[in-house]
């Protein structure tokens, strides 16, 4: 009674899964359970619902009712290669939004400095790939560098706003 019950829990748990990820009909799914055989090596799968021919990803019950997924390598390139171009898109976001924070004269310009810094930052790094950057000190490094690349609110007010004696 209570292994069909955990079986149960199991497949309401997949069947959760499956509508977050797009696969909303139980035909759909293709479950496997690992089986152990005698040789301690070697396992089998079993079909226990849809299709060897189903949607990717297949989920898979092993020994301890634990659940995976199984998914090809094409399908999994194609989820690596779109999570790196959203973390290009969200960092390129966050880059746009700290240049537009600090008033630039021209944004093009202070982004082709931007990424030449990157670029430089990258080369002088043993893993170019997990350079890490903080670009709220990026801007602002860039800001006092190269500061004619920004509005200055200081300069502006001061030539605006003739000193005044408050005292009389």
């Amino acid at each position: 009674m209570d292994e069909n019950k955990n079986e149960i829990a199991l497949y309401d748990k997949i069947d959760t899964i499956s509508k977050n990820i797009g696969i909303g009909d139980k035909d759909d799914k293709t479950i496997l359970e690992v089986e152990l055989t005698e040789n301690p090596d070697v396992k089998s799968l079993n079909l226990k619902s849809g299709s060897w021919e189903a949607k990717e990803p297949w989920f898979v019950i092993d020994e301890k009712k634990k659940i995976h997924t199984l998914v090809s390598l094409d399908t999994l390139t194609k989820m690596v290669n779109n999570l790196k171009n959203l973390g290009q898109e969200n960092f390129e976001l966050r880059l746009e939004k700290t240049i537009w924070k600090h008033l630039p004269v021209d944004f093009g310009d202070v982004w082709v400095v931007a990424m030449d810094e990157i670029k430089n930052m990258a080369k002088e790094s043993d893993n170019a790939q997990a350079v890490r950057i903080d670009i709220e000190r990026l801007v602002g490094n860039i800001k006092k560098k190269y500061p004619s690349l920004f509005v200055d609110l200081k300069g502006i007010y001061n030539n605006f706003m003739p000193n005044r004696d408050l005292g009389n």
